[in-house]
């Protein structure tokens, strides 16, 4: 594409897709990127257009219609599509989780006094009992929530800059 091309019909164009997009459901910008890209195709296929400023309008008014047929036909899900419990499982996702799972226990081994053990005993996979936990860490079971009330506020206060500032 010639850049005296891209110069001479960038304005027309910005002007056409901003006077189309409502009408058809799409943003400008992207009715714009559609009729560059059928521009492209042109050029490679035919060359430039005789009249590159007719061609622009019947472009973006092609396009606008395009959308708004593929609107109109869409239709959203009324459940969740399938695939979406792959979602899970998918590396991104995964990886993310990780990640969230490490600095949550960064900062549980930050809390003061005998706050990490209780909570990493809370947050085991073995599921352990409110029994077990006191008997691990020599302490009654009844004092066990209000203990863990503390370190949860604890934890809370620790993470809430952390959260912020990400």
């Amino acid at each position: 594409m010639t850049p005296d091309l891209v110069t001479t019909l960038r304005p027309l164009l910005t002007a056409e897709a901003s006077a189309e997009a409502y009408a058809s459901g799409a943003e400008p910008g992207d009715l714009e990127q559609a009729v560059w890209l059928r521009l492209l195709e042109r050029l490679e296929a035919e060359g430039p257009p005789p009249d590159p400023h007719r061609w622009l309008r019947s472009a973006v008014r092609t396009e606008a219609r395009r959308t708004r047929r593929t609107t109109r036909n869409e239709r959203p899900y009324g459940t969740e599509p399938d695939g979406v419990a792959e979602y899970a499982y998918e590396p991104e996702r995964l990886a993310l989780t990780a990640a969230r799972h490490r600095a949550l226990r960064e900062a549980v081994r930050r809390l003061p006094g005998r706050c990490p053990r209780l909570l990493e005993a809370l947050l085991s996979p073995k599921d352990l009992t409110y029994r077990e936990i006191a008997g691990e860490l020599g302490i009654s079971q009844g004092s066990l929530g209000p203990e863990r009330s503390r370190c949860l506020g604890c934890l809370r206060r620790l993470l809430t800059p952390e959260v912020a500032a990400g």
